[in-house]
């Protein structure tokens, strides 16, 4: 007998297109960081090294691309904190709410804007964008959301978004 899913509560359709969870960074962006992932993966661009060059190619010091993520992920302890930061909430909401108790990635993808610079603050949402019907899968039955985060800096200008497609499902 096929799994049964049910219909897409309205407790989950009320939450596709708007922002939620807004987040601004803990502290500016820092280089520390910046060379610290540089040296793990052992990235010798000059422009994240020396400030000649940032300054000739890009105006001034800039971070990589690639670290749009890092500048969100929560510490495991800071001060007056109480309880779990949990990533992507709204994914682990819309999991809750449709009963799915697995989830997967199924796809990533990252658009970025304004380079993000020393010094800058900014600001990240999450927004879920579409809850599919249900789909069967290898892996079980359920249904694919995509959530969008989006990621401006204390100007307000675009610097990156994360789009994730999650598969949630029941194993049969």
């Amino acid at each position: 007998m096929p799994l049964q899913i049910p219909e897409i509560p309205p407790e989950a359709t009320a939450l596709i297109g708007k922002p939620q969870y807004e987040e601004e960074t803990e502290f500016p962006i820092e280089m520390s960081y910046v060379w610290n992932t540089c040296a793990a993966v052992q990235n010798a661009n000059p422009l994240y090294w020396d400030p000649k060059v940032a300054e000739e190619i890009t105006h001034g010091q800039i971070t990589p691309p690639t670290m749009l993520s890092v500048w969100f992920r929560p510490h495991h302890w800071s001060p007056g904190v109480v309880g779990d930061k949990k990533p992507m909430r709204a994914h682990f909401d819309i999991k809750e709410i449709l009963g799915l108790p697995e989830a997967i990635v199924a796809s990533n993808e990252t658009i970025f804007g304004e380079p993000v610079r020393l010094g800058d603050t900014l600001f990240t949402h999450q927004v879920i964008k579409s809850i599919s019907e249900v789909k069967t899968t290898k892996l079980g039955t359920g249904r694919f959301w995509v959530v969008d985060v989006e990621t401006v800096n204390e100007r307000r200008e675009h610097v990156g978004s994360d789009i994730y497609s999650f598969f949630g499902y029941k194993r049969a």
